[in-house]
């Protein structure tokens, strides 16, 4: 949209007001022109010169004083002088209704910029904001949609003057076309020289909206990154760095305000010079009819000298239009539509998936750049299942699962669900149903209700419970100041990573979503916080169709398909023992993360078997303890109270049992965070039925004592 087009587009949109504005501006205009041309007649009719001047009059002002003439004599001064007044106050009344409803469009122009503005800003692609700072849209916004208003409005204004000074010019004509040639010349000047002026308000008004961009964005910086600033002892210098930028934009408005303010006595003076060279000048014209002369010239001054204000704000006006130009291109530019990337709009409302997800053959380069981030993936995800994206760093999953909610478009292939293209479905329903829980949560600067409600508006108190109880954070939010009313603060600065998760999960699971994506969810948090947080997890994942983004194999062994991609393409799938027996790129993976705690294992598929080897053996040994310990409570339990020394035996025996017991927990601790999960519940009733070969089975006494089943 060119800038010309948006102005007119934007006094287009509300015409009532703007004819109006215009129509109360000529008839100040009329009502300035009647009241100044009786002036002349009045002050004549004060002096007694009225009736010997009278047939000097222009002719013009003789039709408007013959009006009078059926007033009688008595009462006629009165007449006119209470019609001055009338006229003066219509015209003020016309100027102050014309400046109620400028200021009512001007309103009405900036909330529709604004609200246009904040529908691209929605509906516009996330490329879009990869290539644009957030500082920048929030000045576009604020700052240069108030000075494009006032552009708009002062066009109007331009316009009524406009009107008003073609009224005038219209009645000077009349009483004098010679001497209103001689006032155009000079005052033509006038606004020849104002054209450099308004070539240097357009240069500082660009200047303006440079410099308030910056500093609008490096403050938005500033305080995003307020962590990092301080981490680094930075204040200072990102303190100077405003300041300078402060300090260039006072400089440019009060160079600005230095030719805004000199426009007025500029003009004043000019238009001084103006009316005594029209005088000097009418004078050599009219020197042989000196009394015709006086008369016209006299009215022709009066009405010249009150029309020069308005040759002023028409200078004044132009230069506020060149010095807010810029702002008017920059907005233009903003609410185009047609070069901005907008994700089509499907159809189809979003229906449950009855059978699964496919990716057919996707390929994705993300746009301007000439890398396939994408290459030819083929995969299925059932309806119920889960399927977990393993990799590298820059293979390619994070922007494999972007495309699922259609953040971005593949370049070829499609994704399909239940055989329907996703791009036929309306996003807005697909989005609904759709759930995502990221590594980067992100919190509004609102209660722990309001967060939780975001998904589903709707939800009860109840499902808010149960949410949060179900991820695990009912506890720590039970614990809060204010309980569901807490204030987390600026993206839930309040919380800790995990509490922040576990509130992220309890928002998807009170949105309910039908399909699930988890992008690295837990690859942040500390071991107590991932407990927690894979727990919830895990929850939030049943009976849903899931997409797992993982870094860390040890949170997807239990999924029931993983996929291994490599520079874009999938190079494995299989489930996590069948990847593992392959000993290939997921091996290796697998080997990377767990390996230099197990180096006795030369091959994933073997660090497998040792693993359950290492769990069987410390199952044994721990069930044996405690097969031990519990026939020896037993017997302590059946032993004849008076026979301390026995019982003081016996106890010892079980605390040696318990003391057994504790260091095979403690080794079997100090090793899980070497060996994958699932981690195995030590007191586990296949194994202690079925102990493994390898090691002797307990005797027939201890079995005797006590039956584990």
């Amino acid at each position: 949209m060119h800038s010309t087009q948006l102005l007119i587009k934007s006094i287009l949109k509300y015409p009532l007001l703007v004819v109006l504005t215009v129509l109360l501006g000529f008839s100040g205009a009329i009502f300035n022109g009647v009241g100044t041309l009786l002036i002349l007649p009045v002050l004549l009719e004060l002096l007694g010169q009225a009736s010997e001047f009278k047939q000097n009059f222009p002719p013009l002002l003789r039709v408007f004083l013959d009006a009078f003439d059926a007033v009688p004599e008595s009462y006629r001064l009165l007449a006119m002088a209470g019609s001055i007044f009338a006229m003066i106050l219509l015209k003020n009344l016309s100027s102050y209704s014309s400046s109620l409803v400028s200021g009512t469009l001007n309103r009405k122009l900036a909330t529709s910029m604004r609200r246009d503005g904040l529908r691209i800003l929605l509906d516009v692609d996330l490329d879009f904001y990869s290539k644009s700072r957030v500082g920048d849209l929030i000045n576009h916004l604020n700052i240069e949609v108030s000075r494009t208003t006032i552009a708009v409005r002062n066009i109007i204004k331009l316009a009524t003057v406009v009107i008003t000074i073609g009224v005038s010019l219209i009645l000077l004509v009349v009483i004098s076309w010679q001497l209103t040639l001689v006032s155009v010349i000079t005052l033509g000047g006038v606004s020849m020289l104002n054209k450099t002026v308004i070539k240097r308000s357009k240069q500082l008004g660009r200047r303006l909206s440079e410099l308030s961009r910056a500093y609008s964005a490096r403050v938005f910086e500033i305080i995003s990154g307020i962590r990092l600033v301080k981490a680094t002892a930075n204040e200072d210098r990102e303190y100077s760095v405003l300041d300078q930028l402060i300090l260039e934009r006072e400089q440019a408005e009060f160079k600005s305000q230095l030719i805004f303010s000199g426009i007025a006595p500029f003009n004043e003076v000019a238009n001084i010079l103006a009316l005594l060279a029209t005088a000097a000048l009418g004078r050599s014209l009219f020197s042989e009819q000196l009394a015709y002369f006086s008369s016209v010239l006299l009215t022709y001054l009066i009405l010249l000298f009150r029309t020069m204000p308005y040759v002023g704000q028409l200078n004044g006006l132009r230069s506020n239009l060149a010095n807010t130009a810029v702002s008017v291109e920059i907005i233009s530019q903003f609410l185009r539509r047609d070069d901005k990337p907008f994700m089509a709009q499907g159809n189809l409302p979003y229906k449950p998936l009855q059978a699964g997800i496919r990716f057919h053959r996707l390929s994705f380069q993300y746009p301007n750049h000439d890398k396939w981030v994408i290459k030819d993936v083929d995969l299925y995800l059932p309806k119920g299942k889960t399927l977990a994206l393993v990799g590298s760093s820059g293979a390619g999953k994070s922007t494999l699962a972007d495309l699922l909610p259609r953040f971005y478009d593949p370049n070829h292939g499609q994704i399909e669900l239940d055989g329907i293209d996703i791009k036929e479905i309306n996003i807005q329903s697909f989005r609904r149903n759709l759930g995502i829980v990221s590594q980067d949560t992100f919190l509004f600067n609102a209660s722990v209700r309001d967060n939780l409600l975001y998904g589903r508006p709707d939800a009860t108190e109840e499902d808010l419970l149960d949410a949060a109880k179900r991820a695990n954070a009912y506890e720590f939010i039970s614990r809060l100041p204010q309980g569901m009313d807490t204030i987390v603060g600026d993206r839930g600065v309040m919380l800790s990573g995990g509490q922040r998760q576990r509130i992220a999960i309890a928002r998807a699971l009170v949105q309910d979503p039908d399909i699930l994506i988890l992008d690295e969810a837990t690859s942040a948090l500390d071991t107590i916080s991932e407990r927690l947080v894979q727990r919830a997890l895990e929850d939030l994942s049943k009976q849903r169709t899931t997409l797992v983004i993982a870094h860390r194999l040890s949170t997807i062994q239990k999924a029931d398909q993983i996929a291994v991609l490599d520079e874009g393409r999938v190079v494995e799938t299989g489930t996590h023992l069948e990847l593992l027996q392959k000993s290939g790129a997921y091996a290796k993976l697998y080997a990377m993360q767990f390996t230099e705690s197990h180096k006795e294992n030369k091959a994933a598929a073997n660090g497998a078997r040792a693993h359950k080897s290492m769990i069987a053996k410390s199952s044994y040994e721990l069930r044996s303890q405690l097969n031990a310990m519990i026939g020896v409570l037993g017997l302590l339990s059946d032993s004849d109270d008076d026979v301390a020394g026995e019982q003081e035996e016996l106890t010892q025996s079980a605390y040696a049992a318990a003391l057994d017991m504790l260091s095979v927990v403690e080794s079997l601790e100090r090793e899980e965070g070497k060996l994958p999960p699932p981690v195995v519940n030590p007191v586990n009733t296949t194994h202690l039925n079925n102990p493994p070969p390898s090691q002797t089975a307990p005797s027939k006494t201890d079995l005797s004592k006590t039956d584990l089943n």
